[in-house]
């Protein structure tokens, strides 16, 4: 099993010291349970949170005194210590109203999610699991601490953390447990966008993912509904093999755990249903899904408030999932000047995968010969950009050209160097650029 870091050993050999219980609990454990090296580490302590505020000085921030918990900053990370608590009623299905210190750990242990998070080790290796969280994690069981319908009215975002920790460790949810998730899935609706998005985006990078939502597609439906009509709709074409929903979680499947590849498998074809017609042979198409699908995720994306970032990346990439990108040097030089290299390269993936999981894998080639190109035309240095043309609005100007007009010509010198038509070579470039001043005056 892993350790306990210095770090952690220090700060909980200070609260002991001024005579605190003091226990890494949660996540942490778990994880060094598995073999895991922890991301984040959490305290839980009987000492009262002014009582941590005065033990570490400047080096405690009051993060939330309200619920008990201080943040001690670390010569390697910030920790988070929580006084031991039990938790009041709760009205909003998120947060404790009121909170009562006590200084019983079992207590504390007990008003958590699920029992591999409800575990607790101290300084010195001694192990606490009053609610049989080892015995659960080496079955690969997630389940509730107490009464899994009352731990998720409590809280309703443990529904997605109880997916998450599904689709990222491939554990199993217990029969109630899962029962509950479903029974009480509908108070998602009570938790902040941004909450759902932070649980959804760690959901859809694991390991599991795509078992977890075809487990469990009713739930994610709360928030995202587009996505239920793609379940069971047959394509009725000879291009697939599956469902759309199927051959959506097996492309999800195909791509590497990037949020930003995993969202758009997930989405890439959502508009399918809407733009679905039959020709006089009884075959599928869906002429326009991916405009529509791209209409579509931008709505869903926004709706959770994901970072523009993500939102404007994931559109674009479902935009053009579909689209044609000719295994020729000017056809991948004009895929670079519109999308760049990094979504270009990720745009490829998309392909992949969304060919993997069709009942004929035959563009995986192209796509191997779309990528062999790129990548020549990358150490070539090629010209896909304004910023690498040989000639600058300078340049232009000295033409007689002024404001927007310099733009203009860029944009069509640009264009002639990226078609193949003249080469990059400042010369060159002036001598065409004479030749369409009548096109930007």
């Amino acid at each position: 099993m892993a350790k306990i870091p210095e770090f952690v050993k220090n700060l909980l050999c200070t609260l002991e010291s001024a005579g605190h219980q003091a226990w890494c609990v949660g996540g942490c454990v778990r994880d060094l349970r598995l073999g895991r090296t922890p991301v984040d580490w959490d305290v839980t302590s009987s000492a009262l949170p002014e009582e941590t505020m005065a033990l570490f000085g400047e080096r405690a921030v009051p993060t939330g005194l309200k619920h008990g918990t201080v943040t001690v900053r670390t010569e390697d990370q910030p920790v988070e210590v929580t006084t031991f608590r039990k938790d009041g009623a709760y009205r909003d299905h998120r947060r404790p109203e009121t909170v009562t210190f006590t200084d019983s750990l079992e207590e504390d242990l007990r008003r958590r999610d699920f029992t591999v998070n409800a575990m607790a080790l101290d300084l010195r290796g001694t192990f606490r699991d009053p609610f049989g969280g080892l015995g659960d994690l080496e079955r690969g069981i997630l389940r509730c601490v107490g009464e899994p319908e009352r731990r998720f009215h409590e809280d309703a975002l443990r529904i997605l953390r109880g997916l998450r920790f599904s689709a990222c460790l491939g554990f199993v949810l217990e029969e109630k447990t899962a029962s509950a998730i479903r029974e009480k899935k509908e108070l998602l609706r009570d938790i902040a966008p941004e909450r759902v998005w932070a649980e959804l985006s760690r959901l859809l990078t694991g390991r599991w993912a795509d078992e977890v939502l075809r487990a469990y597609p009713e739930v994610v439906g709360v928030f995202w509904p587009e996505l239920l009509p793609m379940i069971g709709f047959d394509q009725r074409t000879r291009h697939h093999c599956y469902d759309v929903w199927e051959h959506t979680l097996h492309a999800l499947a195909a791509v590497e755990p990037d949020v930003v590849l995993r969202c758009t498998m997930l989405l890439h074809d959502v508009g399918k249903p809407e733009t679905f017609t039959l020709d006089a042979r009884g075959h599928g198409h869906f002429k326009g899904h991916p405009a529509r699908s791209a209409a579509l995720t931008e709505d869903m994306l926004r709706r959770l408030r994901v970072d523009n970032a993500t939102r404007e990346t994931v559109v674009r990439l479902v935009e053009w999932h579909d689209r044609n990108i000719p295994r020729t040097d000017q056809g991948l030089r004009r895929a670079l000047r519109d999308l760049g290299e990094a979504d270009l390269r990720r745009l490829l993936a998309v392909k992949r995968a969304d060919n993997q999981a069709q009942a004929h894998q035959d563009l995986l080639g192209e796509i191997d010969k779309a990528e062999a190109i790129l990548d020549r035309l990358l150490a070539e240095g090629a010209c896909v950009s304004l910023g690498q043309l040989a000639v600058r609005g300078g340049d232009l100007a000295a033409l007689g050209l002024r404001g927007p007009a310099i733009g203009r010509m860029l944009d069509l010198l640009l264009d002639r160097v990226v078609d193949g038509d003249v080469p990059n070579e400042r010369e060159i470039l002036l001598k065409t650029a004479a030749g369409l001043l009548p096109f930007c005056g």
